[in-house]
Formats: structure tokens, sequence, C-alpha cells
């Protein structure tokens, strides 16, 4: 069962934080898949991590090969179990849905938001408490003093 790590987003744009994320869970050996809302950005994204410094193999769900990719970008609200690239990690971006049992059937959950969009941070609330709420453990990150750091635990 994964611990729900939020990262709240102020100092550095997504397009930083994502390759991070995504190359630590690769180091361990997992799986990744990246759930948004919207197709449009899903795609841009698909771009930057291609044109990103280092290499960041991914692919766009929908393709020929997407039980291939160890990072599969997705806006499906399907479970990540049952993704076609079966991720053991599941970063969710920009309110993207994730439940409890979700969490539970995962190694790793990261929930990015944008700390400069009141309806984002909301958002993220919500989600902390729904979780949580839900027996799922918690940590909320911030870049506040220049290194992400953990401000805080549930429980503690």
């Amino acid at each position: 069962m994964a611990v729900a790590r939020f990262y709240h987003l102020t100092r550095d744009p997504l397009e930083t934080l994502l390759p991070i994320l995504i190359g630590k869970a690769r180091e361990i050996g997992l799986t990744v898949a990246l759930r948004g809302t919207d197709a449009g950005r899903m795609a841009a994204l698909d771009q930057r991590l291609w044109l990103g410094e280092g290499f960041l193999p991914h692919g766009l769900a929908g393709g020929p090969h997407d039980a291939d990719q160890p990072c599969l970008l997705t806006t499906a609200a399907t479970a990540a179990g049952d993704l076609p690239n079966h991720p053991g990690c599941l970063v969710t971006l920009d309110g993207a849905e994730v439940g409890a049992e979700e969490a539970r059937a995962v190694d790793r959950l990261c929930v990015v938001f944008d700390g400069t969009d009141p309806a984002a941070v909301e958002r993220a609330r919500d989600q902390w408490r729904a979780l949580t709420g839900a027996g799922i453990a918690a940590e909320y990150w911030s870049r506040d003093t220049g290194r992400w750091e953990c401000r805080a635990k549930h429980p503690k």
C-alpha cells in the first residue's frame, strides 16, 4: 500500500518535477502511470518529456505498445491495476481522480497540484481528506525553502 505523497508546486513548473518523480520510481523498478484530466495537456507533456534533459522513456496511452511502456501518460479513470502497463507508481495531475482502493493497489502514489491555483489547492485538500479518511497514510511535500521537504504526515 502506498503512502499518498502530495506535492505542492509553487516554485517550479510541473515539467521540472515529473522527471524526478518518474525517475525515482523507475530507479526502484516500478512502472508508472501519469494520469491527468485533459488529453491536450497530456499530449503537451508527452512532447515535453521527450525533449527534456535525460532520457525518460514513456508513451501516450492509446498506442499499440501501451503494455510495454515504463511510463504511460493517460487520462483514463481506469484503476491503475487495470492499465495496460500495470503500474506500481501512480502520479496524478490537475485533480485527476484517485481512490483509496487504488492507493492500496500501488507501491507509490504521488498527487501533484498547482499551489498557485486556489481551486487546485482545495481539490488536493479534498483528496487528502478522502484518502486519509479511508486509512491511507499521507505526506505533504513542498519546496518553500528551495528543496523538497516533507512538511506534514498523517498519521503523525
